[in-house]
């Protein structure tokens, strides 16, 4: 049996829309917050870059370069059945996505200072050539999450950063207590 799943639109400066599935709402000092998770999957693209130690890294695509090989990336895409979005917060993918390769994925590792903060794993979908620049289409393999203030007629407003930090002692563990009874 198939849940009904309200769905809203976040928006970006740029007029951009992302579409994304209420996963939970609660409300908290007489305004009500959700967890949103796209409808789309969200991903990224990557440059793979050689180090003068003969290190191959990977370096996200800034806007500018994105605009030149974007065309590019649909069309890898478009093989695989996916059209690629450019879409508020986030590039995503329309479509069904393969199964995961153990052997395709990224792992990155985030770094505060001296230590490795996080790690975040990353599903290949698809590699491509752009003058001589190699590129890479990953997609998360964990949920992509946003947290959001629910205005009038349900309409999301992203949380600034200062605000999530300053709503989480309250907002977390309500939307873990959700989660948990949805999960139920």
């Amino acid at each position: 049996m198939e849940m009904d799943r309200s769905t809203v639109t976040l928006m970006d400066e740029a007029g951009r829309s992302l579409t994304c599935f209420v996963e939970v709402s609660v409300p908290i000092d007489q305004e009500e917050y959700a967890l949103l998770n796209p409808v789309d999957y969200p991903v990224d693209i990557f440059g793979w870059v050689v180090t003068d130690e003969e290190d191959e890294i990977v370096q996200p695509v800034e806007e500018q370069e994105l605009a030149k090989i974007f065309p590019t990336a649909q069309a890898v895409l478009s093989e695989q059945n996916l059209k690629l979005k450019r879409s508020a917060l986030s590039l995503t993918v329309e479509g069904d996505l393969p199964d995961i390769d153990e052997e395709e994925i990224l792992v990155l590792e985030m770094e505060e200072g001296d230590e490795i903060s996080e790690q975040e794993e990353y599903q290949l979908l698809a590699t491509f050539f752009e003058e001589e620049q190699e590129y890479s289409i990953y997609t998360p393999i964990d949920p992509v999450l946003f947290v959001v203030r629910l205005r009038e007629n349900m309409q999301p407003e992203l949380l600034s950063p200062q605000e999530f930090q300053a709503l989480q002692p309250k907002l977390q563990p309500l939307l873990e207590e959700r989660l948990m009874d949805d999960l139920d």
